[in-house]
């Protein structure tokens, strides 16, 4: 019977998501990208409304 190597620390705070190496770069993305939609929205219904 073999023993598994304890799980690494860095190993279990990865995302799993390609590109993002913490859960604070995706939490980073996602409300950056909000912000974004937010301020085209407000253009957009400014410039066309």
């Amino acid at each position: 019977m073999t023993a598994t190597p304890p799980p690494d620390p860095d190993d279990a705070e990865s995302p799993g998501v390609p590109g993002f190496r913490s859960w604070g770069g995706v939490y980073l993305f996602v409300f950056a990208c909000f912000v974004a939609m937010v301020i085209a929205l407000t253009f957009f219904a400014r410039h066309y409304g």
